[in-house]
């Protein structure tokens, strides 16, 4: 399928930096009520997370997101850690739980400044699952759902542009799907179930790259049927 994206990977490093300059401003503090937080060890918990995200040990990093997110899960800490649990699931190809843990961080801080790229997460896990045309396409649809998502309520996030192209993608996908039915129905000589399939690209899939077929086989069908 596709790689991770650069905006992602950008992301991600976005969010290691922000944490790390929250680690050295945290041990500048004196004041007491850093004191009370210093006493539990949650700064080497995120660190040796981050640090297992950096060599490529995705599974395992997002185990120890998910410690720091149980020990304090009203933190500023656990806020961060569950956004890069979700990432560090993606690049371990975990599809199923970075979506689970996107959405949980959705439902829990939806107007965090991490929502958009959330929501990417979850239309690119989506995406990277998109079969190919002789399968179901239900994943396709997701996708297309998804990143529609993104655009519409992070029209101006840095994730907008991306996902209106995979948008474009996930449309030919379904209309791929279509024309591979339609031609299924026409080689069998069932000619209303064709033309309805190839009617539907011209219709619904104007902006993709099958419509040239779908006429084409418009006209092919129609022969067949004795329609000039």
């Amino acid at each position: 399928m596709v790689r991770v994206s650069e905006q992602m990977r950008r992301r991600a490093a976005m969010a290691v930096c922000a944490c790390l300059i929250i680690l050295t401003a945290a041990c500048s503090r004196n004041d007491d009520k850093f004191l009370v937080e210093e006493e539990v060890p949650l700064g080497p918990v995120y660190n040796e997370a981050l640090n297992l995200l950096d060599e490529g040990k995705f599974k395992e990093a997002a185990k120890k997101f998910d410690e720091v997110d149980r020990q304090h899960p009203y933190s500023q800490w656990a806020r961060k850690a569950m956004i890069m649990s979700a990432y560090a699931r993606y690049r371990a190809k975990d599809y199923e739980e970075a979506i689970q843990s996107s959405k949980r961080y959705l439902a829990l801080h939806p107007g965090s400044e991490d929502a958009a790229y959330a929501q990417f997460l979850i239309a690119h896990s989506y995406y990277e699952q998109i079969p190919d045309v002789t399968r179901d396409q239900t994943l396709t649809e997701r996708a297309l759902e998804a990143f529609r998502e993104v655009t519409r309520r992070y029209p101006e996030s840095e994730y907008a542009r991306d996902s209106r192209l995979k948008l474009e993608e996930a449309r030919n996908q379904l209309a791929g799907k279509e024309m591979e039915v339609g031609r299924y129905y026409l080689n069998n000589a069932n000619y209303v179930a064709a033309l309805n399939r190839f009617k539907k690209v011209v219709t619904d899939y104007q902006t993709t790259s099958h419509v040239e077929e779908a006429l084409m086989r418009l006209t092919e069908t129609y022969m067949a049927m004795g329609i000039a």
